[in-house]
């Protein structure tokens, strides 16, 4: 296959790819948050067991060479995604049970390894698929469908869950339909990626990495220069955030007698599927554009703080307790902006740390290390915020993000990596 016929057809799928990667991971790490909340479980369980949740990210380096070497990475994508729709169909069977919560997990366990494998297949055949020139390209817009599936799964997913409430009175079936109704569109959106992934590895487009030795993937990665110190700070950048995002929705929901704000369902889904979405977006693209025009290092710095200081605003929330839902928008919409502007840094240093020989599974080690910054911290944060409250846990998190900023100082990486070229 030649390099021009690499990138043809690449808007048709390239969005669709990333959204299908993106839905069920917001689902099983954000959605599930909300969901389990809803039907009576305690924060300190919402918080140990959806963090566990985690782990097929965290561990997903130990098979990523096996979807370099076994079969097309086009064929791992797609039955992966109809794993996920199944596994997603078993969730909302398994709701009306009396062993909801058992079962549940169970089917989101599944569903949560065969997304992380979609993730190393999703990404490898983007680097097949498309000439270097077309992946630089495309980074922005494929960032950009990622955080829309993001948003409309812990958005538009939840409105309708909320919708469901309302009309039904009884959230178990609301949210049997809601995840029976999500089965039926990752159906959809396989069935699309099925009609416009072209089969570009069947004319013996391998790349190299993929003849690298299963061992020498791991230690070629352990052997790049400052590369503790690179996950360490890999493991932190988001510190304070891995917590946030696993008590935001129940700070939204919970009642004022136990510090919450005592919205519903679906205001909650309505803030992060409008609001939320449009500053998510715009931070993501502009985070990317000042990138690509000044380079990393001069970004790095405002952009982890522009991640992080927005939670301040949660500590205000939490002491103040404002009875009007448009309080708890705006905090939203400046906390979407600032995760979106700041992730952009985050998503650049990784791909600098998987540059060279076998990219594609250094870079899911690095968002392995990622995986494991977002789930240990997530197992504590329902048992510290039921120990000191709402206020007390969001200055905690605010506390948390401390190490990262710090470490900003100690990485090394070039300081124009990311700019765009001249031409």
């Amino acid at each position: 296959m030649t390099e021009s016929n690499k990138d043809k057809n690449a808007w048709a799928w390239v969005p669709s790819l990333y959204f299908t990667e993106g839905l069920p991971y917001v689902i099983i790490i954000t959605v599930s948050v909300i969901m389990y909340k809803k039907l009576g479980i305690s924060n300190a369980d919402i918080g140990i067991y959806t963090s566990w949740l985690y782990l097929p990210w965290v561990i997903k380096p130990l098979w990523s060479p096996l979807v370099d070497i076994k079969s097309t990475k086009r064929n791992w994508f797609l039955g992966m995604q109809l794993l996920i729709a199944i596994a997603f169909l078993g969730v909302g069977l398994t709701i009306p049970l009396n062993n909801f919560f058992v079962l549940s997990l169970a089917c989101f366990w599944i569903t949560a390894f065969a997304s992380a494998t979609n993730d190393i297949a999703s990404d490898g055949y983007y680097l097949i698929a498309l000439s270097e020139k077309k992946q630089s390209f495309f980074l922005g817009v494929r960032s950009t469908f990622y955080r829309l599936s993001m948003v409309t799964g812990q958005g538009l997913i939840v409105v309708l869950a909320g919708f469901l409430e309302e009309h039904y009175g009884n959230s178990e079936k609301a949210w049997s339909f809601t995840m029976i109704i999500t089965a039926v569109f990752m159906i959809v959106l396989t069935l699309i990626n099925l009609l416009t992934t072209p089969k570009v590895e069947d004319n013996n487009a391998v790349i190299a990495e993929e003849k690298v030795n299963f061992f020498d993937v791991f230690i070629t990665f352990f052997q790049k220069k400052q590369i503790w110190m690179a996950l360490i700070f890999i493991l932190v950048y988001r510190l304070g955030e891995s917590q946030l995002v696993k008590m935001a929705s129940p700070f939204l929901l919970d009642t004022t007698e136990t510090g919450g704000l005592a919205l519903s369902t679906k205001e909650v889904g309505t803030i992060y599927g409008t609001f939320g979405i449009i500053a998510l977006t715009i931070g993501g693209i502009l985070g990317g554009i000042v990138i690509s025009i000044d380079g990393l290092k001069k970004w790095m710095l405002p952009m982890i703080l522009a991640l992080n200081l927005p939670n301040l605003l949660y500590v205000l929330l939490a002491f103040w307790q404002p009875s009007s839902v448009i309080f708890a928008t705006i905090v939203v919409i400046i906390e979407q902006f600032g995760y979106g502007f700041g992730f952009a840094a985050f998503l650049m240093f990784m791909i600098y740390v998987a540059e060279g020989v076998s990219k594609t599974s250094h870079y899911a080690i690095a968002t392995g290390f990622m995986a494991l910054g977002m789930m240990l911290p997530g197992m504590l944060s329902g048992i510290i915020q039921e120990a000191i409250g709402y206020t007390g846990f969001f200055i905690w998190v605010v506390i948390a993000a401390i190490p990262g900023i710090v470490l900003t100082r100690f990485i090394l990486y070039p300081a124009d990596y990311g700019k765009k070229d001249k031409e």
